[in-house]
């Protein structure tokens, strides 16, 4: 059977960027498929540091076999805790007496472990723990193909084990009397500990994993994380809210990272086990839904990006002057694209093949000034601003039609450049594919915002060509309008793009949302959207479909035709608010709820959503998804802004907060609402009154929901 892509969904996830080691649910890293079947897991198991997975097997046997897994599960982002049974020890009888205990303690570069065997046997317990290791250094790009490790010589040095290849180092060090290092093969070791207890006694054993990676980019941002959000709590009636909250909030503290370079520039990577670095769009739309909690996030990515903005033209690359970039990688990649069988994909380890990133970035830089990014930091920006607004209404162009596209001009990038980078995602409603160059419906939205904010920055720090950027998002307007407009058997919609010979793509899909709150659309337009968006073919009940369930190319499980992407739920229910339709954006924030319920609070790239009557299933997982996601889990952050109604404007001495009355969700109660370098928070009663908390002067109380 040829390698596939490893399945995710069944796995223990623990993290703190760079570093993630993903489990068996019963705490056992097993070595490529043990314990799976037809490439389920395919190698994915192990410790990955800096995109090079260093370690691919610990698996530990007491008394020569596997504890059996009873309970586990993450202990935060950073923890988890498994307790096992030891069968063959203890006591004869149906009661198990023997107990294994193994904590997990994730930190940049560096796993812990502690092993607690406990007795309750009358009699004594003498026996071994051994745990065996598998030494590794494949790249990511070779564990997401699910192709074996690569086994690395080990070697026995002071007591403990090192390896290491290209750049690779990792040290084993283990704690506990009588404890051996022992090299049994190629790439292969293990630690063995005497375990001796007296009747109802126990023993602990630790070991620990330090790892360096030469030449990564990014690293861990660990100060930075311990300080985020560290004022935000949030209550609710619903008790699907708080612990949502809670996880998102600590899985994006362990995804924040820095360019090594720029340690001042912190962003949340967009997500593990596949994308633990910088990624334009996703770095940029996490940082922007978590604005309700703070700048600082915002203002660390806007740096990052902007250290690496364009400044050639480059068709490998696609790096243009002013564009903002897709992926930051170590090293470039080569990996197949398995929606066009046969299609390599050959990135460079900078790739700016992303139509959406630039005015994203512009977006994002404005409203971080409203949500009250000191003036000096957006003012050090601004060369850079410029250089991005120059490819939004220049560069992005390809072709010369006033919309901005994309292509691959090299046959090795990405097909398709927009959130929907699969090479499939793009189609018409019988369910073929576009073919470009392809512009994209939420590209012209994220257009015409970034040229009105652009033009509102220039006004606040006179900076010449405000009026142009104004001339230029009108006429933008003009031509969506006469392009892009679609009609069926329910009215008019937005197409999702028009292809290279400037047809309509004409399926009904989620992107319509991204277009709401960025002024491109008349209050009409908009309600016309939020029409689609909430009704059945759309809403799932556990968020959006990306795709309509009527259209030809949808299927539930499709990654970007028909699964359901928290993030772009999120998305919809930000622009909803913005839009005044707060209160029809209430069931997508329901059926984020429910979702998260179903996957322990802890959301994942995407999932299917086979709600209302469609089928049964509920929420089925995507079994490939990265959990966490950055995007996923600053969800949160638009949730909270829908239904607060929080709108801020600290430039102009204004944050107006609008509760929307939805008795299903009860009482709520947030602190940690950022107003600049101030934090209040607000409570709301069940009937939709509300009052604030230790709120500054400029914040205002709504009496309209």
């Amino acid at each position: 059977m040829p390698n596939q892509q490893p399945w995710l969904h069944d796995l223990t996830l623990s993290l703190a960027a760079p570093t993630a080691v993903l489990s068996g649910a019963d705490g056992q890293i097993r070595a490529d498929d043990e314990g799976g079947e037809g490439g389920d897991h395919g190698g994915v198991q192990g410790v990955l540091h800096a995109d090079v997975r260093v370690l691919s097997r610990a698996e530990l046997r007491v008394d020569g076999a596997e504890p059996v897994g009873l309970a586990g599960g993450l202990d935060g982002a950073s923890a988890a805790r498994f307790t096992a049974i030891a069968r063959s020890l203890g006591d004869d009888g149906a009661d198990p007496t023997v107990r294994v205990e193994r904590s997990r303690r994730v930190s940049p570069g560096l796993v812990e472990e502690e092993i607690r065997v406990v007795s309750f046997a009358s009699a004594p317990v003498d026996t071994e723990a051994v745990l065996a290791l598998g030494a590794d250094a494949s790249v990511v790009e070779r564990v997401k193909q699910g192709r074996p490790p690569e086994p690395v010589a080990i070697e026995i040095r002071d007591g403990g084990l090192r390896w290491g290849a290209d750049g690779v180092s990792v040290s084993v060090r283990a704690e506990g009397a009588g404890v051996r290092a022992v090299v049994t093969g190629h790439g292969s070791a293990e630690l063995r500990w005497p375990v001796r207890l007296p009747p109802r006694g126990e023993c602990t054993m630790r070991w620990e994993m330090r790892a360096e990676v030469d030449g990564a980019p990014v690293a861990g941002a660990s100060e930075a994380s311990a300080a985020s959000w560290n004022g935000v709590e949030i209550e609710c009636d619903d008790r699907r809210l708080q612990p949502l909250a809670h996880r998102s909030i600590a899985d994006l503290r362990a995804l924040l990272m820095m360019p090594v370079d720029k340690p001042d520039a912190v962003f949340a990577a967009a997500g593990a086990p596949w994308f633990f670095t910088l990624f334009g769009r996703d770095s940029l739309w996490a940082a922007r839904l978590m604005l309700p909690f703070g700048w600082a996030l915002a203002a660390g990515t806007l740096r990052a990006l902007a250290a690496r903005q364009g400044t050639k033209t480059d068709p490998e690359s696609m790096e243009a002057p002013g564009k903002i970039p897709h992926e930051l990688r170590r090293s470039s990649s080569l990996h197949a694209d398995p929606a066009r069988k046969g299609k390599v994909l050959a990135l460079p380890a900078l790739y700016y093949g992303t139509v959406d990133a630039t005015a994203l970035w512009v977006c994002l830089l404005h409203d971080a000034w409203r949500a009250g990014m000191p003036e000096e930091q957006v003012r050090t920006l601004l060369p850079n601003l410029r250089a991005a607004l120059t490819w939004v209404v220049e560069y992005g162009d390809e072709d010369g039609d006033g919309f901005l596209e994309y292509l691959d001009h090299s046959g090795r990038g990405l097909s398709n450049q927009g959130w929907k980078d699969s090479g499939d995602s793009i189609r018409f409603r019988d369910g073929s594919l576009a073919q470009g160059p392809v512009a994209l419906c939420e590209a012209q939205g994220y257009a015409y915002e970034a040229a009105v904010a652009g033009a509102a920055l220039y006004e606040a720090f006179d900076v010449n060509g405000a009026a142009e950027l104004r001339s230029w998002s009108a006429r933008m307007a003009e031509r969506f309008r006469e392009r892009f407009w679609v009609e069926d058997a329910e009215g008019r919609y937005p197409a999702l793009a028009l292809d290279g010979s400037k047809q309509p793509v004409d399926s009904l899909t989620s992107n319509i949302g991204h277009m709401l709150g960025t002024g491109l659309l008349d209050d009409d337009e908009s309600a016309l959207i939020v029409d689609r968006l909430t009704g059945p073919g759309m809403d799932s009940g556990f968020g959006l479909r990306t795709m309509d369930r009527r259209e030809g190319g949808y299927s539930p499980l499709s990654y970007h035709c028909g699964s359901v992407w928290p993030h772009d739920t999120a998305i919809a229910i930000w622009g909803m608010t913005r839009a005044g339709f707060a209160h029809r954006a209430t069931g997508l924030v329901d059926g984020l709820l429910a979702a998260a319920a179903r996957f322990d609070s802890r959301l994942p790239e995407l999932y299917s959503g086979d709600g209302g009557d469609e089928a049964e299933l509920g929420v089925t997982p995507y079994p490939a998804a990265c959990r966490p996601q950055a995007w996923a889990a600053a969800s949160v952050g638009a949730i909270v802004q829908c239904l607060l109604g929080l709108r801020t404007d600290v430039p102009s001495d204004e944050v107006l907060v609008t509760p929307v009355a939805d008795r299903r969700f009860g009482a709520l109660r947030v602190t940690g609402i950022a107003a600049g370098s101030a934090a209040f928070g607000v409570e709301v009663a069940a009937d939709g009154s509300a009052r604030l908390l230790d709120a500054p002067d400029s914040v205002r109380l709504s009496s309209k929901g």
